[in-house]
C-alpha cells in the first residue's frame, strides 16, 4: 500500500532512474565477466561498499540492495514504473513479463496493481503532458487570435463613438447569430451520433474521465448543450423586448462615454497596469501560501507491507525506530518519511497565518480594483466638468488622476477595500464550512446556511456597488469614504429610477459586446483549429485536443473584451453620478447652465437646456 507516495521498502535517493529490467542475480552472473554491471546496478544500493559477491538472501536481510530494478521514470521526485501501450498492449520496457528478483515471473498487470493508487496522477500527467504540447503547438495561433482580441475591442470603441445606435444593433444580431451558430453545430453533432450504440450511454454512465473528449462522442452533451444555449438565446431576445424603450438612453450614453475616452485614449492602457498589479498580488500570495505549506520538520510515519500493521501511520523517530516496540510487534514495519510538520507554537499556528495570507491577499487585490475605480473616476470627471471640451480638460488627466489618488486618497481606498475582503473572507469561511460539515447537516443547518450564502452573496453585490460609486465622490470631492459613501448613497436614491435604467441598460449592453467579441473570435478558432477553413488559412494539424487552445482563445479574448469595457463602463457610471450631481447643483438658467451635453441631456430630462459654451 502507498502512503504518502512512500512505499514500506527500502528507500534510497538516487541521481537517476532505472532504465531496463535487472534482477540482483542476474547482475552476479554478469558482473563475474564485466565490472560494468555491478557498478550500473551498485547506484541503487544503499551503500557503495556493497560487495556483489553476497548472497540474495544476505541482501534481502540487510536490505542493502533491491532484488530487481524496473523501467522507471520520474513523477514527483520519485520513480514509477514506466508503463506504455504497444500495439493495445500493457508494457514496461517493451516487456510484458519480468524476473522478480525472487525466481518468480510477474506480468506486468500485477506491476500495474502495485503501483495503482499513483496510476490516474500518472494518466493525469499523460494528459498534461499532451495539454502542454497542444500549447507548444499553437501557442503562436493563440497569440494572433488574443491580437485580433484585442484590435476588435479597440475598434469597437472607437465605432460606439460615431455609430453607437447601428453598432448597438449589431452587438443584439450578432450575439443572438453566434448562439443561434451554436445551436445549430450541437444539433447537427447530435444528428451524426444517431444510431452509434456509444453515444446512447450517458454522462453517469461514464463517470469522470481526464479524456474529454470522450464526451464529445455522447449524444447526451450535445443535446445539453443545445438546451443550454436555447435558454441563452431565449433569455436575450426576452430581454431585448423587454427594454427596447430603453435603448434610445443605452445608444446616447455610449455615445457620451466613446466621447470621453476619445479624449482621454490613456485610459484604455491602464488595464495592464492593473493587471501587473494583481499579478504582484497573486505571486506575493502564492509565495507566502507555498513558504507557510512547506515550513517545519521531517515527519515519519510507520508503514508496514499491506497495512496490516496496529500501529500503521503512527509518528516514529527513524533512529530510534529498530529498538522500539513497533518494530518488534509489527515485522517488516518501516519509519519512513511522509511530511514537513511540527508542534512548536509556530507550526500550530500556520492555519492562523494561512488566514491572515488569504485576508491580506483579498484586501490587495481590492485595493488595487479600488484604485483603478477612483483613478479612472478623477480622468472622467475632470472630461465632464470642464467647461469648453476638449480644451478645458486639464493636461494629462489620467496621471494626474492617479498622482492624487495615491497622495490623498490610500486610506479611503484601503478602509473600502477592507469592508469589501471582510465581506468576501466571510463567505469564504462560509462555504469551507459548508464543505466540511456537509455530510452531518440537518435540513435547517443546510437551510439555514444556503440563507447566509446568499444573503453574504447579495451584500458583496452591494457592498461593490457603493464602493464604486464611493470612489467617484472621492474622486470629484475629494472627501472620506465614509462621507463619500454617505453622498454617493443619497445621489442614488434621489435618481434610483434613472439609476436602475442607466445601470441595467448598459451593462447589457457591454456584456453583449464582450460576449460578440469572445464569441468571433471563437468561431474563427474554432474553424482554424479544427481545419474547417484549409484553403483560407492552415492551422495546427497536430493537435492532441483542439479545445484546449481554442478554450483558451475564448477565455483570454473574454479578459482582454472586459479589460476595455470595463474602462467604458467605468466611464459611464462616472458621467451619470456627475450628471446626477450637475442637476443638483444647476438648474439650466443663464446664471447656472448644465455641464452635460444637450443631446444626452434632452433624453435623461424633459426640461429647457441652456447650455455653457464648448468648443466643438
Amino acid at each position: 500500500m502507498m502512503i504518502n507516495l512512500q512505499c514500506p521498502t527500502t528507500q534510497i535517493c538516487v541521481s537517476k532512474c532505472p532504465e531496463r529490467f535487472v534482477t540482483y542475480v542476474e547482475m552476479q552472473i554478469k558482473s563475474q565477466s564485466n565490472l560494468s554491471h555491478w557498478a550500473y546496478y551498485r547506484r541503487f544500493c544503499k551503500s557503495s561498499s556493497v560487495k556483489p559477491q553476497k548472497s540474495l538472501t544476505e541482501i534481502l536481510l540487510d536490505e542493502e540492495c533491491p532484488t530487481a530494478i524496473f523501467p522507471s521514470k520520474p513523477f514527483f521526485q520519485r520513480c514509477f514504473p514506466d508503463f506504455s501501450t504497444f500495439n493495445g498492449t500493457l508494457t514496461v520496457g517493451n516487456k510484458t513479463t519480468f524476473e522478480d528478483g525472487s525466481g518468480k515471473t510477474r506480468n506486468v498487470m500485477e506491476l500495474k496493481a502495485a503501483a495503482n493508487g499513483i496510476n490516474r496522477l500518472l494518466k493525469a500527467r499523460s494528459v498534461g503532458t499532451q495539454v502542454f504540447e497542444d500549447y507548444s503547438t499553437s501557442w503562436f495561433w493563440i497569440l494572433i487570435g488574443l491580437i485580433i482580441a484585442m484590435l476588435l475591442s479597440w475598434i469597437f470603441l472607437i465605432l460606439l463613438r460615431h455609430t453607437a445606435g447601428f453598432l448597438f444593433w449589431i452587438f443584439m444580431l450578432g450575439v443572438l447569430g453566434i448562439v443561434g451558430y451554436g445551436i445549430w453545430h450541437c444539433y447537427r453533432e447530435y444528428h451524426r451520433l444517431q444510431g452509434q450504440p456509444t453515444s446512447e450511454l450517458t454522462i453517469y454512465d461514464v463517470g469522470i474521465q481526464t479524456d474529454v473528449s470522450i464526451y464529445f462522442e455522447l449524444k447526451q452533451t450535445w443535446f445539453t448543450f443545445m438546451i443550454i444555449l436555447c435558454i441563452i438565446e431565449a433569455i436575450i431576445t426576452i430581454m431585448l423586448i423587454f427594454l427596447r424603450n430603453r435603448i434610445q438612453l443605452a445608444i446616447a450614453l455610449l455615445k457620451e462615454g466613446s466621447k470621453a475616452v476619445g479624449y482621454i485614449p490613456s485610459t484604455l492602457i491602464y488595464p495592464f497596469s492593473t493587471f501587473i498589479l494583481i499579478s504582484i498580488c497573486i505571486s506575493y500570495w502564492a509565495v507566502t501560501a507555498v513558504f507557510l505549506a512547506t515550513s517545519g520538520t521531517p515527519v515519519y510515519k510507520v508503514m508496514t507491507p499491506g497495512g496490516q500493521c496496529i500501529h500503521e501511520n503512527r509518528t516514529c523517530d527513524p533512529e530510534i525506530f529498530n529498538t522500539t516496540d513497533i518494530y518488534k510487534t509489527c515485522p517488516g514495519a518501516k519509519c519512513n518519511f511522509a511530511f514537513y510538520g511540527g508542534k512548536s507554537l509556530y507550526h500550530k499556528y500556520i492555519t492562523v497565518f494561512q488566514i491572515y495570507n488569504l485576508f491580506a491577499f483579498l484586501w490587495l487585490i481590492n485595493f488595487v480594483l479600488a484604485l483603478g475605480q477612483c483613478t479612472l473616476a478623477g480622468a472622467f470627471a475632470a472630461y465632464y466638468w470642464a467647461t469648453k471640451k476638449p480644451d478645458d480638460i486639464p493636461p494629462f488627466p489620467l496621471l494626474t488622476a492617479f498622482g492624487r489618488a495615491i497622495r490623498y486618497h490610500t486610506g479611503s481606498l484601503a478602509f473600502g477595500s477592507l469592508i469589501l475582503a471582510s465581506v468576501q473572507m466571510f463567505r469564504i469561511v462560509l462555504e469551507y464550512m459548508d464543505r466540511r460539515i456537509k455530510h452531518a447537516q440537518s435540513k435547517f443547518s443546510k437551510f439555514l446556511q444556503c440563507c447566509l450564502k446568499c444573503c453574504f452573496w447579495c451584500l458583496e453585490g452591494v457592498v461593490k456597488f457603493l464602493n464604486k460609486n464611493a470612489y467617484i465622490m472621492i474622486a470629484i470631492y475629494g472627501k472620506n469614504f465614509c462621507k463619500s459613501a454617505k453622498d454617493a448613497f443619497n445621489l442614488l436614491m434621489r435618481n434610483v429610477v434613472r439609476v436602475t435604467i442607466m445601470d441595467k441598460v448598459t451593462e447589457f449592453v457591454l456584456i453583449l459586446g464582450k460576449i460578440l467579441v469572445a464569441g468571433t473570435i471563437g468561431i474563427l478558432a474554432f474553424l482554424l483549429f479544427t481545419q474547417r477553413i484549409p484553403m483560407i488559412v492552415k492551422g495546427p494539424t497536430s493537435l492532441n485536443y483542439y479545445w484546449v487552445p481554442m478554450l483558451t482563445v475564448i477565455f483570454g479574448s473574454f479578459i482582454i473584451a472586459h479589460g476595455f469595457f470595463s474602462v467604458y463602463a467605468m466611464c459611464i457610471d462616472t458621467l451619470f453620478v456627475c450628471f446626477c450631481e450637475d442637476l443638483e447643483r444647476n438648474d439650466g438658467s443663464t446664471e447656472k447652465p448644465y455641464f452635460i451635453s444637450p443631446s444626452l441631456h434632452g433624453i435623461l430630462i424633459k426640461k429647457q437646456l441652456v447650455p455653457r459654451e464648448q468648443k466643438k
